[in-house]
């Protein structure tokens, strides 16, 4: 059986929810044709993913936590993406007919 460390598992759902969350921003960075951005976003992205990959390399229980962290990183950029371009759609006039 497999022992679970506490604080390895949080940092393995912590690194992951990070490394998602800056999927999402180097996806919007490549989407939105922004080449520095999306080069800074890539190379954050490999230094956050690799502590997870070493933890649950030699664990495979620790995928379980990886999984949640990346399903909460996901989901919090895309809140803020969407919160971010709320906040355009309110600033910008609208057009007259």
């Amino acid at each position: 059986m497999w022992q679970i460390h506490p604080w390895l598992a949080v940092g393995v759902a912590a690194s992951t929810a990070a490394t998602d969350a800056v999927y999402v921003m180097f996806s919007a960075a490549v989407a939105s044709r922004r080449r520095l951005p999306a080069a800074t976003w890539s190379s954050v992205w490999y230094l956050l993913s690799a502590f997870a990959v070493i933890s649950y390399t030699r664990n495979w229980v620790y995928v379980c936590f990886a999984a949640l962290g990346s399903w909460i990183g996901a989901y919090l950029s895309m809140s803020f993406l969407r919160r971010g371009a709320a906040e355009v759609d309110h600033r910008e006039p609208k057009a007259s007919r």
